[in-house]
């Protein structure tokens, strides 16, 4: 899966190329921090405006829409940009896969499920890191672009339960988290979802190859399609059943999420000692250092769908090195 990074012929495309898509990634926060300034300085405007009639020009409210609309075409720019370069990037990894893959087809079509390893968990492994792995970039770099500015924001504010402490908003926001992240990884772990997502891509896989030998041969059917879309349906609503439950934890704690910020600024809004601007900025830098300290959270569905197509393709790789030990002994 990983020769991307280690032959020669793929050295651009596998090294430049993701120096290139990190670089662009790190550009898009930069951008990110500036329309955070511009919230802030935006709604202290808007308040200046509502608190005493024509004390803001309409030159100036106009100019400052102007300013966020330049920083957001920049960030279109850019996020268009890498999405397009990024796309191609992966098709370069899926190629490398498929090639390498290709190349011992002799020995890889004996193992079963074959065809669906090399043409189906090869485009949803390069599909699913497109998404997964450019965001979990992404969430790095967020955090060490906001979690100074979270700092900066809340000096001398009184934050529920941590009082006036400078490190309140931050730490708050970490045991807020790491607790709805512990839940829910062992919610999944309970609920066995990696394991149920591969045993319902291998039944899905038997069913097909069955379909595919029925194509030619008029003797399998239609009890031996039945029974396996029977293996089929069981599965599935099992599937159903158990992401059911997890659903239940994860979205009644992403809907609690919406509130936390407010909750620790209730002091603070309470007292007046904020400005409108200034709540602004630290409502949406809290909420961007802890939507990337959710990562593994929100991600967690996709993430069990990648663990899933590794499990599969490695299993499928380890059987294609036996055949090879095999013939060598042979």
């Amino acid at each position: 899966m990983f020769r991307f990074f280690t032959e020669k012929n793929w050295f651009y495309w596998s090294w430049i190329g993701s120096f290139i898509i990190l670089s662009s990634l790190w550009v898009q926060v930069e951008i990110d921090v500036k329309i955070n300034e511009w919230f802030g300085v935006f709604y202290d405007m808007i308040q200046k405006a509502l608190a005493e009639p024509n004390a803001v020009s309409i030159e100036e409210y106009f100019a400052s829409l102007f300013s966020f609309i330049t920083l957001a075409a920049m960030y279109i720019a850019v996020y268009v940009a890498i999405s397009f370069f990024t796309a191609h990037y992966l098709f370069r990894w899926r190629t490398s896969m498929v090639e390498w893959y290709h190349s011992v087809y002799d020995k890889a079509r004996k193992i079963e499920g074959a065809s669906q390893r090399v043409q189906e968990d090869t485009i949803k492994f390069t599909r699913i890191m497109e998404g997964l792995g450019t965001s979990l970039i992404e969430s790095i770099m967020i955090l060490i672009q906001f979690i100074p500015i979270l700092f900066g924001l809340s000096v001398g504010i009184p934050i529920f339960f941590f009082g006036e402490w400078e490190y309140g908003l931050i730490v708050g926001a970490l045991i807020w988290t790491i607790g709805g992240t512990v839940f829910l990884i062992v919610l999944g772990l309970i609920l066995r979802l990696v394991g149920i997502e591969y045993d319902l891509q291998k039944q899905e896989a038997a069913y097909r190859k069955i379909l595919v030998i029925a194509e030619d041969d008029g003797n399998v059917r239609p009890k031996t399609i039945d029974e396996l879309f029977d293996d089929v349906r069981k599965i599935h609503f099992l599937s159903y059943l158990r992401y059911l439950y997890f659903n239940i934890g994860r979205i009644a704690y992403l809907q609690a999420n919406v509130l936390s910020a407010y909750v620790f600024l209730a002091p603070a809004i309470v007292a007046g000692v904020v400005t409108l601007g200034v709540m602004q900025q630290i409502i949406r830098a809290f909420g961007r250092v802890e939507g990337s300290m959710q990562y593994l959270l929100k991600a967690w569905p996709t993430i069990i769908e990648l663990a899933s197509v590794y499990k599969r393709l490695r299993e499928f790789e380890s059987k294609i090195e036996q055949e090879d030990l095999i013939d060598e002994k042979a």
